[in-house]
């Protein structure tokens, strides 16, 4: 399974979503205006929407809206819930694995060195019913930034708890 970095709307604009609306082919966008919306609005902020994955390799897409820094009363709160949501989807298809993206990194301004902790307390606040989640990440400054997390996670999580899986960063 992999998590989309998207626009409430579900439209595919650019960056990961768009990148991920092409390689699904036109039958991922079809499949995202088919789903509900409440005055254009498919997804919320802080909500996740599931899809088939069509000509990707992952059998499904979770939908992610993660929060805009600059515009949220609750950056934190929001991608918190968007990643939770995504987890949750996740567990709900029987999903073994999840591949994450930055969420709200990009265009949506989250600086990085917030975001990443956000998101790996919420892939270690329970033992989610997964085999493996993936932080998936196209750029090395991404990557060091995730990875100190995940170590810091780790090393919280190694006080209280030994012998699961541990979420990675590629």
């Amino acid at each position: 399974m992999v998590v989309n970095a998207a626009n409430p709307y579900l439209a595919g604009c650019g960056g990961l979503d768009g990148a991920l609306h092409r390689a699904a082919g036109p039958e991922l966008l079809a499949a995202c205006q088919a789903l509900p919306a409440v005055e254009g609005v498919r997804c919320p902020t802080g909500e996740s929407r599931l899809t088939e994955g069509f000509r990707l390799p992952a059998r499904w897409v979770v939908h992610a809206v993660g929060s805009i820094f600059s515009r949220s009363q609750d950056p934190e709160g929001e991608l918190a819930s968007a990643v939770r949501s995504a987890f949750v989807l996740a567990e709900q298809v029987g999903a073994r694995t999840i591949g994450l993206p930055a969420l709200s990194c990009g265009c949506y301004g989250f600086p990085p060195r917030l975001a990443a902790p956000i998101a790996v307390a919420v892939a270690y606040e329970r033992p989610w019913n997964l085999h493996r989640a993936v932080f998936v990440l196209s750029e090395r400054g991404l990557l060091s930034v995730w990875d100190r997390a995940i170590r810091a996670a780790e090393g919280q999580r190694a006080r209280r708890v030994s012998g699961d899986s541990a979420p990675s960063a590629l």
